[in-house]
Order: C-alpha cells, then sequence, then structure tokens
C-alpha cells in the first residue's frame, strides 16, 4: 500500500513518531508545509501526525478540510501528547476533534511523547509557565494535579516505537 506520513512537530516528537512510522511502513514522510505542495492522489493512505495543545490536534484543520476529497483512502491520524498512554480522556479529547461523520472515515491514535522546554516556542512555553502557576496556586490538588505538576515541570521523554505499532498494524489491515 503506497501511504504517506504528513506531521506538523514543535519540539520534534511528532517528528520522531512519523519518521518511525514512515520507516516501517515504507512510506514516504513529509513536514506538513512540504505535505501541502505535493499530489497526494497516488496515495492509498494517508497518515497525519500533529501534536496535541489544550485538547486539539495541531494543524488537523488542514486534514479536515481534505477529508471528502481523499473518500478512497486509508485515512489515519495520530497526535502526539505529553500524557502518559493509560491517561484517562485521551480517547474523548481524540473524538471531540472530529464530528461522528468524519469519526467514520479516520481513524485515530494517541502517542505519548513529553515535553521539551528547550525547543518550545516562546508562547508555548509561557502558557506552560501560567498554567504550572495557576496549578500549583490551587488548593486541595488532586492526586492526578500534583503528578501533572512534577511531570510538566521539566523537559521529560516518554517516547517509544512500540506505540506506533497499533498504526503500523491498523495500516497493514
Amino acid at each position: 500500500m503506497k501511504a504517506i506520513v504528513i506531521y506538523n512537530s514543535q519540539t520534534g516528537f511528532t517528528k520522531r513518531y512519523a519518521e518511525w512510522i514512515a520507516k516501517e511502513a515504507g512510506a514516504d514522510c513529509f513536514e506538513l508545509s512540504a505535505a501541502k505542495k505535493k499530489d497526494l492522489s497516488a496515495y492509498e493512505a494517508i497518515i497525519f501526525g500533529g501534536w496535541a495543545c489544550a485538547g486539539s490536534i495541531s494543524k488537523i484543520s488542514w486534514f479536515k478540510r481534505n477529508i471528502n476529497k481523499w473518500a478512497d483512502k486509508k485515512l489515519i491520524v495520530f497526535c502526539v501528547g505529553a500524557s502518559p498512554i493509560d491517561s484517562p480522556g485521551i480517547d474523548i479529547a481524540l473524538k471531540r476533534n472530529f464530528s461522528a461523520a468524519e469519526q467514520k472515515k479516520v481513524k485515530t491514535f494517541y502517542c505519548p511523547g513529553g515535553f521539551n522546554y528547550e525547543k518550545m516556542s516562546a508562547p508555548s512555553k509561557l502558557m506552560m509557565k501560567m498554567f504550572i502557576k495557576k496549578l500549583k496556586a490551587k488548593k486541595d490538588k488532586t492526586q492526578e494535579e500534583q503528578i501533572m505538576i512534577k511531570m510538566i515541570s521539566s523537559s521529560y521523554d516518554i517516547s517509544d516505537k512500540k506505540y506506533a505499532e497499533p498504526i503500523l498494524q491498523y495500516l497493514k489491515n
């Protein structure tokens, strides 16, 4: 199956997964800005990866605008975020990015990545620092919030090739 992996990455985690998936699938791999200039009609599968930001998938609107045009293709979206794979709410957040009709056409996946403050844009860093400050100031924090504060207070990497396996399996079927 001729496939293409298209990604949008801010700090490198989504790019890493895109490259892993492309290598294992024998697919072409392009950053979104380059892919927008390509004719995708020859591809049988289009895989899009974006990073998670406040429950949304970065640059997903580009992909969504093209879903109907790609009706004859296998469509896959993966989202890379800072939460562990077993975090509650991931499935709900993924589904929130697509209408019911779109969910029938697109298979979604989540891949844990991490935080890399050194590569974050200034606005993203500022947003995260404000969020952490607000969370730390909160009285009666839940255990989940206390864990979150610890996790997002510094850079970390929980990415692993094994999280790309479900995407590759779905692509093969």
